[in-house]
């Protein structure tokens, strides 16, 4: 089997329990980036390099030995991606696409016209979801309403706004580590009232995956590269949903026959994830997300290390009288902005000592810059590689920026 020769390197991050993982990263780099995309562990790097370079074959074409064995490695990202959601094959399929926003677009755009009577969103959600939401609504004439999410993530909702709504939340924030702690009431009576809950998923896959089991949602959306895989993106979605779009985006691999005036979508059994995969896949990825996953199921230690340093990390920054954090509790994503320095300003200065953090409104304008009227923010965010030697060279860098401006 293929290994690239880095993962035999001794030397990884600072302080690591995941050295020989993360080994390609030099000692001094400091990563705090992961809501963006987090690095990739040698593993998936090698699954992809393999794929490459041992058996690179088209999936769901070909009956050598090549292709074969694609296909059952793609079979394979399906199944773990639904034991990570908690989902049974019975009621939900796997389906690949570019990344969460064109899964977002794929979905929501194909529901049948008139099959609902509006969209129901929150004010503190990714672009990913503020413009799919606008253009849907603009598109079928109907009613958008934006809901004000609690500081803990909470939705604020009356019943009568769900009914025949589809409702699109993200569960966890890309702002400051939010979930909604009422997502699975919001999931039983959105279906109660006839619509139904889509999830940008795209953190929580990441940092919250357990919470996803619970809850009844008609799909989630997640991209690889925000949980350690290649960049590609993914659904998990209810067959009974499949069975309410309506497809345009179709080609290659969605069909079963073509005549001269009409095709046969494919739409049911273990192939019904194939009406939203149009044209070649990128086999490479889908292998590479595969064995992300994998990896992720055996992290548990580094899972409560990310926990505690979320919690270092938030204790840190409220000893600084100039730091604003915006977030209200411990997150993984925490985000801040600070008296006298401007927020691109202050990851320059990080950046001059191998301190990788995000500047801006985090595509999250609407939210941030324009309701709340904030300047930019600075964001920190952990991944299941970073360290206590990395929160305290965040920590101890900011504090002598502060001191010096």
């Amino acid at each position: 089997m293929f290994r690239s020769n880095k993962s035999a390197l001794a030397n990884g991050v600072p302080g690591s329990e995941h050295s020989s993982d993360f080994a390609y990263v030099e000692p001094f780099s400091c990563y705090l980036d992961s809501a963006c995309q987090t690095l990739r562990p040698q593993c998936v790097i090698d699954a992809e390099i393999e794929y490459y370079c041992e058996y690179n074959a088209c999936g769901g074409r070909v009956k050598y030995k090549w292709g074969t064995m694609v296909d059952g490695k793609v079979q394979e990202a399906r199944r773990l991606l639904l034991q990570l959601s908690g989902k049974r094959e019975k009621e939900y399929c796997v389906a690949f696409t570019l990344n969460t926003t064109y899964g977002i677009n794929l979905v929501l755009h194909q529901i049948k016209a008139g099959a609902f009577s509006r969209i129901v969103t929150s004010d503190i959600e990714h672009n990913s979801v503020m413009l799919p939401s606008m253009t849907w609504a603009k598109r079928q004439h109907a009613e958008r309403l934006v809901l004000q999410r609690g500081d803990d993530g909470s939705v604020y909702y009356k019943p009568s706004e769900l009914e025949r709504s589809i409702v699109l939340i993200n569960s966890m924030s890309n702002i400051d580590g939010r979930v909604p702690q009422n997502v699975k009431q919001l999931a039983e009576k959105t279906h109660a009232q006839g619509g139904i809950l889509l999830l940008d998923a795209a953190q929580g896959f990441a940092h919250d995956a357990e919470r996803l089991r619970d809850v009844d949602f008609d799909a989630a959306f997640g991209s690889g590269h925000k949980m350690y895989g290649p960049s590609i993106g993914f659904i998990v979605i209810k067959r009974s949903l499949l069975d309410r779009l309506d497809p345009f985006f179709i080609g290659g691999g969605t069909v079963t026959d073509v005549e001269q005036e009409n095709y046969s979508l494919l739409r049911s059994g273990e192939e019904a994830h194939a009406v939203l995969e149009a044209g070649l896949q990128n086999w490479g990825g889908i292998l590479g997300l595969g064995e992300a996953v994998r990896w992720l199921g055996t992290q548990q230690a580094a899972k409560e290390r990310e926990h505690s340093l979320a919690e270092m990390l938030f204790a840190g920054l409220k000893k600084h009288s100039r730091v604003h954090l915006f977030n209200r509790a411990p997150a993984p994503i925490v985000s801040f902005h600070v008296d006298g320095i401007d927020a691109h300003r202050l990851a320059l200065y990080l950046s001059e000592q191998n301190i990788m953090c995000r500047s801006g409104y985090f595509c999250c304008h609407s939210y941030l810059q324009h309701q709340l009227q904030l300047p930019p923010l600075l964001r920190v965010s952990l991944g299941l590689y970073n360290t206590q030697a990395h929160i305290e060279k965040f920590l101890d860098a900011l504090k002598k920026i502060l001191s010096a401006f």
